[in-house]
């Protein structure tokens, strides 16, 4: 799903009502009567007191057409209408007009603190002050108004964005926003609502499709993707019926260290489960028998060292390389990765340590191969890029660094951004139950698996997440998300395969 930017969307609307030959009021009944169904569904007639909140730009004629038509339906509703300016649109003096034709009570003003109304836990309110419309700091009792509502703990909706959100801004104390349980926004999400420091605002997410011209839409370049099932299907690559091992590669996992074996043979594993032809590990001799006992699959060599990498040797020629889990960053194991990296051609995929070692020898940054994949935490993050203002600055950083080292990025959250140059990757999987010692770590060996198999690198990262979160949504509706941990994922990867085309096997066989 492409994610557009506010200014595309505005073209979009323009484009619609001039291809489709309707006006903008038209456009806007569309859309808030889209909104009114979906509430409507939901409230199935209950009469609780709906408070709308109107701004008095177009997001507010939306909310004024919402509320024309739950009037109409029955609803005990009450309109307030936000004066924080004499300029109104047309179409929301259009709607304020009709909606006063089907209102015992003419809307009521908010002009300024004076005229808050009561507001209680036993309301719904419906926000549809600004949208995303708006362009500058919130007047001050306008701003006390959006607290005021806050305040409440009422059930909020927001229509198309929380009021007082930018898109490309995240609110703080200074600029407070509405604090939506729900936010149904059109056509396209926004990239903000995706961000961890935006999470408290949004609640649940909901896009309706408003019927935007389809031909623009499609022919519209955009540098943010959202990868959801469709997204995913068109990635993955079927196998034929003669293929064999060697047609999937030879993925060599290098990491470990004393007490932490455990590390590499998640990743081990994950990598075999999405489906390496061949998977060999490289760990300190400390490692040899539990690798060999736990993941007989694998081949495991060992470094002369006992407890940590210090001189890193092999005799075969892998499709990838992947480096860091539970390595340490000892002198010993930081030169030995350097020279690795020296030798290595091929993309790699580094992790932990791997990543904490670049972030402290940032010299060795111009060794790294051409598109290779790092897969940081928010710490390991911040150690590689520097520290950052807010979550629109961690991805300008996250950006900067892949453009200047020609690498991909996967930036681990509850929405996991795949970064690769301007072009971001927003994941829609995942759960707090993979919040656990050990994902990370499987997410390496599933982006591993997939380079082997000669999937590139973007396409590897980005899939291999969408399979990582997957599985973990599939694991946690049987075991919960306290039940789960990184090895489940791992032992079940393949069943976020056969979830990928479930409903299409299904379907053909009715």
């Amino acid at each position: 799903m492409k994610i557009f930017d506010i200014a595309q969307l505005a073209e979009a609307d323009r484009v619609t009502i001039k291809n489709q030959a309707i006006s903008s009021a038209e456009l806007m009944e569309r859309a808030a009567t889209l909104v009114f169904n979906d509430i409507h569904s939901k409230l199935n007639g209950a009469q609780i007191p709906i408070k709308i909140f109107c701004g008095i730009g177009n997001n507010g004629g939306d909310g004024l057409v919402i509320g024309r038509l739950l009037l109409e339906h029955g609803y005990q509703v009450t309109v307030y209408v936000v004066n924080y300016s004499k300029k109104r649109s047309q179409d929301f003096l259009l709607n304020y007009d009709r909606i006063k034709e089907v209102s015992n009570d003419w809307p009521g003003a908010v002009k300024s603190e004076n005229d808050f109304p009561e507001l209680s836990e036993k309301d719904f309110i419906i926000d549809a002050i600004f949208g995303i419309g708006l362009n500058r700091r919130l007047e001050d009792w306008v701003g006390k108004l959006v607290q005021h509502i806050n305040r409440s703990n009422a059930f909020i909706v927001a229509i198309d964005m929380p009021s007082g959100m930018f898109a490309d801004k995240i609110p703080n104390e200074k600029n407070p926003a509405i604090k939506a349980n729900v936010t149904i926004t059109f056509q396209s999400p926004k990239l903000i609502f995706f961000l961890p420091q935006a999470a408290a605002y949004i609640g649940d997410m909901e896009v309706i499709d408003i019927g935007l011209d389809r031909e623009y839409l499609a022919k519209t370049v955009v540098n943010k993707q959202l990868i959801n099932k469709p997204e995913a299907q068109l990635l993955y690559r079927p196998r034929t019926n003669f293929a064999h091992k060697g047609d999937f590669g030879h993925a060599l996992i290098i990491g470990g260290s004393y007490g932490k074996i455990g590390s590499i043979s998640l990743t081990g594993k994950a990598t075999l489960r999405t489906g390496a032809g061949l998977v060999t590990i490289y760990a300190p001799k400390c490692g040899y028998q539990i690798l060999q006992t736990g993941l007989p699959e694998a081949m495991v060599l060992t470094d002369k060292n006992e407890n940590e990498l210090n001189s890193i040797e092999f005799d075969l020629e892998p499709e990838v390389i992947c480096f860091g889990m539970g390595a340490g960053t000892s002198q010993e194991t930081t030169a030995a990765f350097k020279d690795l990296l020296i030798k290595t051609k091929k993309p790699m995929v580094i992790d932990a340590d791997g990543i904490n070692i670049l972030s402290k020898e940032k010299d060795l940054l111009k060794e790294l191969p051409e598109n290779s994949v790092l897969t940081p935490h928010p710490g390991e993050l911040e150690r590689l890029i520097g520290k950052w203002k807010d979550d629109f600055d961690k991805l300008e950083k996250a950006k900067k660094f892949s453009k200047k080292h020609k690498v991909i990025v996967v930036i681990k959250g509850a929405h996991t951004i795949t970064v690769f140059k301007e072009d971001l990757y927003i994941n829609n999987t995942g759960n707090p139950g993979m919040a656990t010692a050990g994902s990370g770590d499987v997410l390496s060996g599933v982006i591993t698996s997939l380079i082997s198999q000669d999937y590139e690198p973007l396409i590897a990262a980005v899939l291999g997440v969408y399979l990582h979160g997957k599985t973990g949504d599939i694991l946690a509706e049987e075991m919960s998300y306290e039940g789960l941990i990184a090895g489940d994922i791992a032992n079940n990867i393949g069943r976020s395969f056969l979830d990928l085309f479930k409903k299409e096997i299904q379907s053909e066989g009715n």
